[in-house]
């Protein structure tokens, strides 16, 4: 009987522990080309404890590196996508690179465009959060630059124009 119960608390704590990875908080924000640009893709937020997994999978890109930031509203209905407003940085910190100790919560490190206009990234993010707290990023949006960030400039890092956008929306 005793090996019985012990059997079914492993279960039941099997069962409790799938639960609780399946309630992952998660975001998705599709990314569309700005007036001119070609830009598309998807970029997905997962919350994981106090960090957040970000991937993103773009076409359209020229080759090389471009600015990829969180902006602090969720709206790229201008064909600029200013609309999107500036970064977003609920804490008033300083732009910089996502490990640096000071960087805006929508700081995020730069895509890299293959020769075909391709970029695929997986990174770890310090600062945003997703579905919680005064670093929420759900209702916010995704936008990418034509040119690289520098992680110096403020306050975005002379990233360049806007060449794409989307609302990050919870999944």
């Amino acid at each position: 009987m005793r090996s019985l119960r012990v059997v079914l608390l492993a279960g039941f704590a099997a069962g409790c522990l799938t639960t609780v990875g399946a309630s992952a908080q998660s975001a998705t924000a599709t990314i569309a080309p700005t007036a001119g640009n070609t830009v598309k893709g998807t970029v997905t937020f997962t919350q994981k404890g106090d960090k957040v997994t970000v991937t993103a999978q773009l076409t359209g890109l020229t080759p090389g590196a471009h600015g990829f930031h969180v902006h602090e509203k969720g709206d790229c209905s201008a064909p600029d996508a200013t609309s999107a407003g500036g970064h977003f940085n609920p804490t008033g910190k300083q732009h910089g690179a996502p490990g640096a100790p000071d960087h805006h919560a929508g700081d995020m490190p730069m895509l890299e465009a293959d020769a075909n206009g391709n970029a695929n990234l997986t990174a770890e993010l310090s600062g945003p959060t997703v579905g919680s707290g005064t670093n929420d990023i759900v209702g916010k949006s995704v936008v990418v630059h034509k040119d690289p960030d520098d992680f110096k400039t403020q306050p975005a890092g002379n990233s360049g124009p806007r060449i794409g956008c989307g609302v990050i929306q919870k999944s």
